[in-house]
């Protein structure tokens, strides 16, 4: 590739009105619309504060925003530039939106997490966001620490992240998340709940599992729903919220004195070989394994709290130990076994109910697509701000996957970016044919030639009318 017109022949000037960056906003503004996403906002959410006001047409502006790469509440100028007032009404400066997002107090939360949860059934309902809801979904559990910088965020603490695979301290706040995910979906935001950042991983998970589940029914997910999570999940309370709510539990367990003495009477002749379709990675032995053992035994789990007491499957996958001395010719007189056990009342098989377990790490691509967008920062001193922006991403990311799903087979599980860059990033010129008042039509012109300009037309014809018929 090489320049047609020498530098001093190329000019560059700032002057069209009716172009826009973001002509992929037309379709996924339009489906948020069909979501009820503005009309949720005005019937829910009500700020008594001056800059509360017009809540609705705010929030749609922030998720706007954030659709388009915003990880900042200046960001949010990025959609104040051509023809976009004439594509979209009530777009609102960054110091207006600011200030709104610094009005919310906890209770203004809770009522944008009720809109959340109402979004996300009814994208459920009008996109294939979750093929095979019907027979299997599973809620996945897991917090996130979320780094902040300077001493005037309010709520932020030390808490423990994972950084090039070690365990380190770093100030910020605690990010709590439910996702939602078929075997044949990627991930969506069930729920969120921001913490103080010195919060344990475990604090308020009951509670937000307890609202999770009704948000997956209500998405549509009327068969077999299995909540799945590590060890910081393995509490009373946590399953207990399942049972409460016909929900089915996997959860890491705890290698406590009486999980070990469960699993040392495990008979030898009980273990099963399994074979990983691809290596994954044992953080504890440090390296790559193919193979695993697993068996499983009953257990009654939580016996020390009366009435909380829960029987189910202990599930156990077990992992050879290597061997560092095999190399000097100092062969192992007897195995040695890394132990890997799951605590589940799953209705499934032995294998697949230790493979189902493994795939809680399907929560990690929310949180990356979640880090590699709108929570790339947590823009606000105040945490109620910061706790509504958590809120606005989840809804963001709701919104960019059903949209993808619209588009295209592979836009239906490609990462949060990917789907900026191919279906919302695209520029586009804005042509008025007919009167201005609204009566006319308007015509978006894309650029000839853009690589996914099938994908990008689906979901364009998915969520607009056809234009009316012209008469002679």
């Amino acid at each position: 590739m090489r320049f047609s017109h020498a530098a001093s022949r190329t000019q560059a000037i700032f002057d069209d009105e009716h172009v826009i960056s973001y002509g992929g906003l037309a379709p996924a503004l339009r489906l948020a619309e069909r979501a009820g996403l503005q009309r949720l906002v005005g019937e829910h959410v009500a700020l008594t504060a001056a800059h509360g006001a017009n809540p609705a047409a705010k929030v749609v502006s922030i998720v706007a925003g954030m659709a388009c790469g915003a990880d900042s509440i200046d960001d949010l100028d990025a959609l104040r530039h051509g023809g976009m007032d004439k594509l979209f009404d009530g777009i609102r400066a960054p110091s207006t939106l600011g200030s709104f997002l610094r009005a919310f107090t906890w209770g203004n939360v809770r009522q944008l997490d009720k809109v959340a949860r109402q979004v996300l059934a009814s994208l459920a309902a009008h996109t294939p966001l979750l093929p095979g809801k019907q027979v299997l979904a599973f809620l996945d559990i897991d917090s996130m620490q979320r780094r902040t910088y300077g001493y005037a965020k309010q709520g932020s603490g030390f808490g423990h992240t994972k950084i090039g695979g070690k365990s380190v301290l770093v100030r910020g706040l605690n990010v709590l998340a439910v996702t939602l995910s078929t075997p044949l979906a990627a991930p969506v935001v069930a729920a969120t709940r921001l913490r103080g950042g010195s919060a344990g991983s475990a604090r308020g998970a009951a509670s937000l599992v307890r609202e999770s589940i009704p948000t997956a029914r209500a998405a549509g997910c009327s068969g077999t729903l299995i909540l799945r999570g590590d060890s910081a999940f393995y509490s009373a309370e946590v399953i207990g919220a399942c049972h409460g709510q016909d929900a089915r539990f996997s959860v890491t367990a705890k290698l406590d004195p009486k999980v070990k003495a469960a699993i040392a009477a495990i008979d030898e002749d009980t273990w099963t070989p399994i074979k990983y379709p691809q290596a994954i990675f044992d953080e504890q032995a440090g390296g790559w394994v193919s193979d695993a053992e697993v068996a499983e035994v009953g257990y009654t789990a939580f016996t020390s709290k009366k009435s909380q007491a829960v029987t189910a499957r202990l599930i156990v996958r077990r992992v050879k130990k290597l061997n560092e001395q095999a190399e000097r010719g100092q062969d192992e007189l007897f195995p040695a076994w890394r132990y890997y056990p799951i605590f589940t009342d799953s209705p499934y098989t032995l294998i697949q109910a230790e493979e189902q377990h493994r795939d809680h790490a399907v929560q990690e691509q929310v949180n990356a697509d979640l880090i590699d967008g709108p929570l790339a920062h947590m823009p606000s001193g105040t945490f109620a701000a910061n706790a509504a922006w958590l809120t606005l991403a989840a809804i963001t990311h709701n919104l960019l996957r059903a949209l993808g799903c619209l588009a295209s087979t592979f836009h239906a599980r490609a990462r949060g970016a990917t789907l900026r860059r191919h279906l919302i990033i695209v520029s586009a010129r804005l042509a008025r044919h007919g009167p201005a008042d609204g009566h006319g039509h308007l015509v978006v012109h894309l650029p000839a030639g853009w690589r996914w300009q099938p994908a990008w037309m689906n979901a364009f014809a998915a969520t607009h009318d056809p234009p009316a018929t012209r008469t002679a």
